[in-house]
């Protein structure tokens, strides 16, 4: 009988030791597939097996924009995730979610192991802070638009592979000398909003939107109708029409036009190198955006996209201790260096840039520090980024007049006056809904 008592509290014990020392789960949704899929999991297994107390459990949700619906209706429904990765226009939709979110500055100053938002590039760090310069989200995936170009295509339509177009004429005579070459496509774009119009006016130093593109205040509007832009989708238009220019569809749709070799000029995401590299069956190239040389300003620098990390409100003190760890683990010199050079992705802090530099990685993968030389200027208030309420269904609004400028439906001037409008509406909504 004292057998058996003696084993079963033995039992007991045991059961009570190991209830005490299972590890915190951590629920952290994400938008990456494919190749990045693969990069965001090896970095959660890393963590998972670097110490024992914390488990994170990455899960993917779907696109961008169904990550973040899902989020928002979770944390509605009170089973939110612990972390959730927003793409950087859903910014200032997270940011004035009343009682939703924790900033992870403050998160991981009350867990006592602060996070410092100095060891950030500035153009992402920025960002992602409050007015008063506190982070309120955590830097993850950070990209700038570039231009991949087929080396191999150049070579047989007699372009110089070494010497990509600098400007918007020298991409339209190119794409007509690959489309006379015999390639399908010439040029084609991906995220249309985010590279055409958003990164547009950084590059070219013009507003997006009035009040600092968003930043200094709910009541901006947009200024999408003015004369540089309507100069930049009349030449779009040009091009679309005699066959230099291919519209691929919206988001990262169009990047399969590119990796299966049918267009031979793509501006895309830096961060989608890593799929190319996976994917496409040519020697690639990659160079600054295009810019207009009659434009005075141009070019100035370009804005990130990507995403970042959010963290929810109501979650434990132990897990919000296991989140800050975690984001000091994916931010370390080392791994913030390996997954910048995986992906394509920028080095979000500056000792994973300097770790990239120091092991010649730049030397060796030729155009892969683009995207940071491209992002590496004293900002204006033109080019610091955009953060406007709605903006994701701002971008829906300005892609579909994009896509009736492009096939002849409307004139420029109209369709961007229709963006202008409708996107207003827009922003008051927005403003008039967090008041």
């Amino acid at each position: 009988m004292k057998v058996k008592f003696f084993a079963l509290s033995l039992a007991g014990l045991m059961a009570s030791l190991g209830t005490a020392h299972a590890a915190t789960e951590i629920t952290f949704w994400h938008s990456m597939e494919g190749a990045l899929g693969d990069r965001v999991n090896e970095l959660v297994e890393g963590f998972n097996k670097s110490q024992s107390d914390y488990k994170v459990n990455a899960i993917y949700k779907g696109s961008y924009g169904e990550s973040m619906n899902a989020g928002i209706a979770a944390f509605r429904a009170g089973n939110a995730p612990d972390i959730l990765q927003v793409f950087e226009v859903g910014t200032a939709t997270m940011m004035h979610a009343k009682g939703a979110i924790k900033p992870i500055q403050e998160m991981s100053e009350e867990v006592g192991d602060p996070i410092d938002p100095s060891q950030f590039l500035g153009a992402v760090a920025s960002y992602y802070s409050s007015g008063e310069g506190k982070l309120i989200s955590m830097p993850f995936n950070s990209s700038t638009p570039v231009m991949y170009y087929n080396k191999d295509a150049f070579e047989k339509a007699g372009l110089d592979p070494e010497n990509p177009p600098k400007t918007w004429k020298e991409v339209d005579a190119a794409g007509k000398k690959l489309r006379e070459s015999g390639m399908e496509c010439g040029y084609t774009t991906g995220w249309p909003s985010w590279i055409q119009l958003e990164t547009f006016a950084a590059w070219h130093n013009v507003p997006y939107a009035t009040k600092n593109n968003g930043f200094d205040g709910l009541d901006a509007r947009l200024s999408v109708d003015q004369p540089a832009f309507v100069k930049h989708f009349d030449f779009l238009a040009q091009m679309a029409k005699n066959g230099s220019f291919t519209y691929g569809g919206r988001g990262d749709a169009p990047n399969a036009l590119f990796t299966s070799g049918k267009c031979g000029m793509f501006t895309g995401s830096s961060g989608a190198r890593a799929n190319i590299e996976r994917n496409a069956k040519f020697k690639f190239g990659t160079a600054f955006l295009p810019y207009h040389d009659d434009i005075d300003g141009a070019p100035q620098n370009t804005i990130i996209g990507g995403a970042s990390l959010w963290v929810f409100a109501k979650k434990s003190p132990e897990t919000y201790k296991g989140v800050t760890k975690f984001f000091k683990y994916i931010s370390s010199p080392e791994l913030a260096a390996k997954w910048h050079q995986q992906t394509g992705y920028v080095p979000v802090t500056k000792a994973g840039y300097e770790v990239t530099k120091q092991a010649g990685f730049y030397e060796k993968n030729p155009g892969s520090d683009i995207a940071v030389r491209q992002l590496d200027a004293d900002t204006t208030s033109n080019s610091r980024g955009v953060r406007l309420g709605f903006l994701p269904q701002i971008r829906e609004v300005a892609d579909g007049e994009m896509e009736k400028i492009f096939s002849g439906e409307v004139t420029a001037e109209a369709g961007l006056k229709r963006v202008a409008e409708r996107g207003n509406e827009l922003l008051q909504r927005f403003e008039s809904s967090v008041k």
